[in-house]
Formats: structure tokens, C-alpha cells, sequence
């Protein structure tokens, strides 16, 4: 079957292409350790957050869903008790 140049899709634009610009975040293994979670632990928690104070995405803290959503319930609770800042920090 022979297609138009034009009928053909670009695969420079749209979809999932990989782009040079983006930094790489290498993984932990994945491994389920919902026990280490806990909102009294600070700096564990800091560990799942980015540097301006959000909380990683599951593809980057290597978690099983269950223990993300664990993580995500321990951080808040530990924000609502000002064991760390909702925040990231300021460097003025």
C-alpha cells in the first residue's frame, strides 16, 4: 500500500517521543516497604519530596500503589503536624 507524505503521521510532533531536554530520574528498585513509612519519620518523608515540596510521583519513589497512597496519607499528616514544611525551601 503506498501513502501521500502528507498522510503519513510525523512522528516529531505529538505523542511520547523522547525528548533530549528532559533530565533523567533514575528509579529505586521496586520494592514494597510500607512498614519504613511512618509520619514521625521527617527525613524519610523528604526523601519522596521534590525540592519545592511536592510529593514524587509513583514511576520515581518505586512504590507499589498501596504504599503510595500510604506515603501520600503519612506526608500530609506529618505537614498537618509541622514535622516538615509544605513548602519547598527558600533560597532568597
Amino acid at each position: 500500500m503506498d501513502y501521500d507524505d502528507d498522510s503519513r503521521r510525523n512522528d516529531d510532533e505529538g505523542g511520547r517521543g523522547g525528548s533530549s531536554s528532559r533530565r533523567f530520574f533514575a528509579p529505586p528498585p521496586r520494592t514494597c516497604n510500607c512498614k519504613d513509612i511512618d509520619y514521625k519519620n521527617a527525613e524519610r518523608l523528604k526523601r519522596f519530596l521534590h525540592e519545592n515540596g511536592k510529593i514524587r510521583p509513583r514511576r520515581q519513589t518505586g512504590l507499589c500503589a498501596k504504599c503510595q497512597r500510604k506515603l501520600s496519607r503519612e506526608i500530609k499528616r506529618a505537614r498537618h503536624l509541622a514535622f516538615i514544611p509544605f513548602v519547598g525551601e527558600f533560597s532568597h
